[in-house]
């Protein structure tokens, strides 16, 4: 192998890992500001907290994100990117039954694997979303009032018990997230320190007929 090759190969090989090293530094960064921001609040989080949370110092959190704004927006844009993937994609000819279970599935999926995130994105919201106006503006407003129209013709059509398609959205948010955001009211109710595997289980076993019979899917 020649020099000039060999030294191609080693440029690449450390261009790589610097590019490694900075998708790992910025994916603890974020998992670190996460939970800063759920027990603190974006008043009461500071960078040299995630930087300590992170055990990274606080150079290296203002070098990837800037500032506390730049980062706070980018874990919630990691929040809705992870929803928007987990979007149940359904037209007028889908199976009104398999949609719906799909969805709530996925909803409680989301909220037992991440609960921080419903949390953060909770507590956006009761603060009136300042950060997420933009978002629940159009792309949140869009794909509810997709979905909306498509059950309404569901209705129309005479398969699915349901004249109030939103109300059927918010419904599903609600309960899903509960499991989340009041994690733990739940865990406490449920007598354990913590969320087990069957939890989340028990909980689709409960929602999914539940919510199915109130739509007149048996």
């Amino acid at each position: 192998m020649t020099a000039v090759k060999q030294s191609s190969i080693d440029k690449n090989d450390n261009h790589r890992s610097q590019l490694d090293i900075r998708t790992q530094n910025q994916a603890i960064i974020l998992n670190a500001a996460e939970e800063e921001f759920v027990l603190q609040g974006y008043r009461g989080a500071t960078m040299q907290g995630i930087a300590d949370r992170a055990q990274l110092p606080k150079a290296n959190i203002h070098y990837y994100f800037k500032n506390k704004k730049n980062l706070y927006e980018k874990v919630l844009r990691a929040i809705i990117e992870e929803w928007n993937e987990g979007l149940v994609t359904m037209t007028v000819d889908s199976d009104p039954k398999s949609v719906i279970e799909t969805f709530i599935r996925i909803k409680l999926k989301q909220a037992f694997t991440n609960p921080n995130r419903h949390k953060l994105f909770a507590l956006e919201v009761i603060s009136g979303a300042p950060h997420l106006q933009s978002f629940m503006a159009t792309t949140m407003q869009e794909w509810a009032l997709d979905k909306v129209e498509v059950m309404k013709i569901w209705h129309e059509q005479g398969r699915i018990g349901i004249a109030d398609p939103l109300q059927l959205l918010i419904l599903i948010w609600a309960t899903t997230q509960r499991y989340a955001e009041f994690e733990t009211e739940i865990v406490g109710l449920l007598k354990k320190p913590a969320y087990e595997d069957q939890d989340e289980t028990r909980a689709a076993d409960f929602l999914v007929p539940f919510i199915l019979r109130g739509c007149g899917l048996e």
